[in-house]
């Protein structure tokens, strides 16, 4: 019926427009700094003031003094990168490519599309592409939790006396990435 076929329409519609933002959040955090953050207070330790900023993301590590001057460290070419930094690079791009097989496979199954071929045919695209937009959101969810398992590890660990970090704006925002990608998988 005519009103089922809107239904559907608009329920494909929303999936698009969610796994859309879902990807484009997951896309900026892979260039986004702050990944993990920290900061070392001045005045005998006092948190207010604080005197020196220490950031890192997938591609470089920084630090900002109290003058608001900053030097970074670009990571060496790619074999010589941290182990769990290149699981988590891994992760976020092969859920980004998955990403992509999604929209393709998506937009050539949906209702409101003129492309894609017969009913049957379009149910088995949109369906496919919901399960790549699905496993595109675990597998950047999984990137975003093998980095921050890396840092609570250090952070929680009494013994470790390095710099602790904590988590930065990107690897949330990223959750809430994967999270808007899955369900707009579930939505298709």
């Amino acid at each position: 019926s005519p009103s089922n076929k809107m239904k559907i329409r608009v329920v494909q519609i929303w999936g698009f427009l969610m796994t859309v933002l879902g990807w484009i959040f997951i896309a900026c955090t892979m260039a986004m700094e702050g990944w993990k953050i920290s900061a070392i207070g001045g005045m005998g330790g006092s948190s207010i003031i604080k005197v020196a900023w220490y950031w890192s993301s997938l591609w470089r590590s920084c630090f900002t003094d109290s003058t608001a001057v900053s030097n970074c460290y670009d990571f060496p070419v790619l074999w010589s990168v941290q182990g769990s930094i290149q699981i988590v690079r891994g992760l976020l791009m092969s859920g980004l490519s998955l990403g992509m097989l999604g929209f393709v496979l998506s937009l050539l199954g949906m209702e409101c599309t003129f492309i894609g071929g017969k009913d049957r045919s379009k149910h088995k695209k949109i369906y496919a592409g919901g399960c790549c937009h699905i496993a595109s959101g675990l597998l950047a969810a999984s990137g975003y939790a093998v980095y921050a398992h890396h840092v609570s590890i250090e952070y929680f660990n009494p013994s470790y006396d390095g710099l602790k970090f904590d988590l930065g704006t990107p690897l949330f925002l990223g959750w809430v990435g994967s999270a808007f990608h899955m369900t707009g998988g579930f939505f298709y």
